[in-house]
């Protein structure tokens, strides 16, 4: 898993995930930490894509927090635009819906631990899938 010590540099936050910390937890807490774990490579794996594609995503960017998001939502769009006109076929791409999902604001580290317990209810009710519970 990508769990490590860096973990702990963040603080535990509304829209900041981190894994359950130590050895002897929950099997709710287990299935948590490898489908973040998971979370967690996918997008470090497509942002490297992304980047190597838009370089411009490899330095710090210059700009202020709201253009910045422009720039990278634009990198995505372009992405989304020359793999669509180069063939990749998306339809084979595994998508999950994130619509039963609330959306949370941003808070202090109690409701940060709130928001990390609903995931892991849901990752262990309706989003629940087959492969996670290889780590039990």
């Amino acid at each position: 898993m990508l769990t490590g010590e860096w973990d702990e540099a963040f603080a535990l936050h509304t829209n900041l995930l981190r894994p359950y910390p130590g050895r002897n937890i929950t099997d709710i807490g287990r299935v948590f930490n490898y489908r973040l774990s998971r979370a967690r490579r996918t997008v470090k794996c497509a942002f490297g894509v992304l980047a190597n594609k838009w370089r411009v995503l490899h330095t710090p960017i210059q700009a202020e927090p709201e253009f910045t998001d422009i720039i990278t939502k634009a990198c995505c769009i372009l992405h989304n635009f020359v793999r669509k006109r180069d063939g990749i076929n998306f339809e084979e791409a595994e998508t999950h819906s994130l619509d039963d999902i609330e959306a949370r604001g941003t808070g202090t580290r109690s409701e940060g631990i709130e928001v990390r317990d609903y995931f892991a209810d849901y990752f262990m009710g309706p989003s629940a899938v087959d492969f996670q519970y290889k780590v039990l």
